[in-house]
């Protein structure tokens, strides 16, 4: 496959500003390492060594494992990641007799090793420049929502065009500037997933959502997987008969790790920033989306939470959500204070400013974007005095698990009816088994009496707001958990293979219910869609203009797409009088082990630690385990599992969070506070070798 890259071409780099790199900010698409005069930061490769569009290249070793990154450490698709992205296959897998996230796993052999069901692993392979192709189906007479959708049928087309050419390859169309440039990924797609290592969560997840988000860190927040292919080598389905595969290039592990000042550099798969945003938008974050989930998590979590507490079974089934909302909850937190602390709205406004004068200082540019900054900020007023109704209406299906069930049986019923590309995208004939798939994983995990609990939630607090929906009137939900059959995995099925007419006839209370929401469901998405082609509009014609406008360093906002980002091992001040250094050893988390919930050590780790049982894993000037490493590279999440690389382009960490303050590098970054957060590969060999005895993986990745 590599003879088929092709460069980004000249009208998608022209995007980027000339100017000269100013400071370590971006998440660059990997055709612009070239550009970037990474030795002078501290890389010892050539930038082909890095990346080489005909060659194998240091590239060909990172990976996408479901919606994180990962990196492969052997010749036999052995990948690193972290705990908290294989956590959900480590829960599935879990049961009160094999409590895998309370005590670990370790496969002894690849026999053992637990299918992951649901999860897969992406490798680029090639990318090319389709924008001129894309935006060929627009005009200026169509309405937002048909601009909307050609361009979503033109990207669907280019993408079931070029798995029909690539077979066992699956394609992308990812769109770089909001509604200006369109890439195609090509990507070798992996389908048998298995889980290899994990350690306990009292490793994994060490600190729980009390440390989440913060630094110091103590956590060892890594698992091992591995991707399996058929014999032949293509992409197949869970078989005992599958192979391990092998990739092009593995990431060689460097087990002294790094220290601080050390160049560091990230590949990864970030996934989605709004730093070419609004004020507007930044305002609706702040004032409206943010706050709304803040709250409805928080109540969601406290809630699942107490339905775990007496009863292991019913927590292991809730955990891995639990983790998710968590996760997006304190996210979410950190994002608002950011935005308020750092004023970063008032600063945006005032950009925008700059850019009006620009604007009205020449009468042509007037007359084409007199209006522009306006037009957008209308959009998102308007979407203000909305969003509350909206945000809650649909989270109806996704509160509720078995409504989420329900919607999505009878919208594939009908988006089935309609030609393959007419479809929403679930719901397309190279998507729909993964569509299924999920399904069937959230059937697993139902807890009819926490479902009844949150959606009676969400229904109270839609009265408080005042929204009347007739079909929600006189529900007596008690008889609506009565009465499904929604648990049943038989049930499910029969309904999948129903018609709408047979659905509407169906009396299950959940599809019924769904049926009557349905036509309110279709305007949203009719909304949501005109909202999208007038963003995309606006957007595009905004992205020129800046284009015009500013005088330097210009990537696009990530959108999960193969990026690099770099830096130095770094501490930092986050408030007056206060500095964090960039390094936390094991004595910290003895330090921190409470024996309660969530700052428990193993014994072993504990005893180990006081007889400074260290082997070759031992920080030399430390003198101990160094457990977090901080540093300034541009992260976000998907950035999670991403290989923390020295200047050699090996192995020396597994990032797997931000410090509080960076939570707000979504909307900006600054190299005084952005700080991303990674586990020290010596706490990973240490925790897999000498605690765990796993002398195989050390083995395998060519340490022993």
């Amino acid at each position: 496959m590599k003879q088929v890259y092709q460069l980004i071409t000249f009208a998608l780099l022209s995007l980027f500003a000339t100017s000269q790199v100013h400071s370590d900010e971006g998440m660059y698409p990997i055709s612009e390492i070239a550009r970037l005069n990474l030795s002078q930061k501290g890389l010892q490769l050539t930038a082909l060594e890095l990346f080489n569009p005909n060659e194998t290249c240091l590239i060909d070793g990172i990976c996408r494992v479901n919606g994180c990154t990962g990196s492969f450490v052997s010749p036999q698709g052995l990948i690193i990641t972290n705990h908290h992205c294989a956590y959900r296959a480590i829960q599935s897998a879990s049961s009160t007799k094999n409590d895998y996230l309370k005590d670990g796993f370790q496969a002894k052999t690849k026999a053992t090793e637990i299918p992951a069901a649901g999860y897969t692993v992406r490798v680029t392979e090639s990318f090319t420049d389709v924008s001129k192709q894309v935006l060929s189906v627009v005009n200026a007479d169509m309405s937002f929502v048909e601009r909307s959708k050609a361009i979503s049928r033109k990207r669907k087309l280019i993408e079931k065009r070029a798995e029909e050419e690539n077979p066992g390859i699956r394609a992308e169309v990812a769109e770089m500037f909001t509604g200006k440039t369109y890439v195609l990924f090509l990507y070798t797609y992996i389908k048998d997933v298995r889980l290899v290592f994990a350690p306990p969560s009292s490793i994994g997840n060490f600190g729980g959502d009390v440390d989440n988000w913060e630094w110091p860190r103590h956590t060892g927040d890594f698992s091992f997987m591995r991707a399996y292919v058929a014999p032949d080598g293509s992409t197949a389905d869970y078989s005992p008969d599958n192979v391990p595969y092998q990739p092009k290039r593995f990431i060689q592990v460097a087990p002294q790790g790094a220290n601080e000042s050390d160049y560091v550099m990230l590949l990864g798969y970030p996934g989605r920033t709004a730093r070419h945003k609004t004020s507007s938008f930044l305002s609706f974050e702040q004032d409206v989306r943010l706050p709304y989930i803040v709250d409805l998590y928080g109540r969601q979590i406290e809630t699942m939470e107490k339905a775990g507490e007496l009863d292991r079974a019913v927590a292991l089934t809730l955990l891995s959500r639990i983790k998710s909302l968590a996760n997006t909850e304190k996210r979410s937190r950190g994002q608002l204070k950011g935005l308020t602390r750092k004023q970063i709205v008032a600063k945006r406004s005032a950009e925008e400013q700059k850019l009006q004068a620009f604007i009205d200082a020449d009468p042509v540019r007037k007359a084409k974007y007199g209006q522009l900054l306006d037009n957008i900020n209308s959009v998102y007023q308007t979407l203000s005095e909305t969003a509350v109704e909206e945000a809650n209406f649909q989270n109806l299906r996704s509160t509720s698990q078995l409504l989420r069930l329900a919607f999505t049986i009878y919208d594939g019923a009908h988006e089935r009816q309609k030609p393959d590309l007419e479809r929403e995208s679930a719901y397309m004939d190279r998507n729909f088994s993964q569509t299924i798939s999920r399904l069937k994983m959230i059937q697993k995990d139902l807890n009819l009496n926490v479902d009844q609990a949150l959606l009676a939630q969400l229904i109270d607090q839609m009265k408080n707001d005042k929204m009347e929906v007739p079909a929600l009137d006189g529900l007596v939900l008690e008889d609506l958990y009565k009465q499904t059959k929604l648990k049943d995995p038989t049930f499910l099925q029969t309904c999948l293979n129903q018609t709408p007419e047979q659905l509407k006839a169906n009396s299950d209370p959940f599809i019924q219910l769904i049926v009557k929401l349905y036509p309110q469901y279709l305007e949203l998405r009719e909304s949501s869609k005109a909202r999208d082609g007038q963003l995309g509009l606006y957007y595009g014609e905004l992205i020129t203009l800046k284009q015009q406008f500013l005088d330097t360093d210009f990537v696009p906002d990530a959108n999960g797409t193969l990026r690099l980002t770099f830096g130095t091992v770094r501490g930092y001040s986050p408030e007056d009088a206060v500095y964090k250094s960039p390094a936390t050893t094991l004595s910290g988390v003895v330090a921190k082990t409470t024996g309660i919930a969530p700052f428990i050590t193993p014994e072993k780790v504990l005893e180990m630690s006081e007889k400074r049982e260290f082997g070759p894993y031992m920080h030399p000037k430390l003198k101990d385990i160094p457990i977090a490493i901080l540093y300034d590279t541009d992260t976000t999440g998907g950035n999670s599992g991403s290989p923390i690389l020295n200047g050699k382009g090996e192995l020396v960490g597994v990032n797997f969070d931000r410090a509080f303050e960076a939570t707000i590098n979504d909307f900006a970054w600054n190299t005084e506070y952005s700080r991303s957060i990674g586990v020290d590969i010596r706490y990973v060999l240490w925790i897999t070798d000498k605690v765990y005895g796993a002398k195989h993986l050390i083995k395998e990745m060519g340490l022993n």
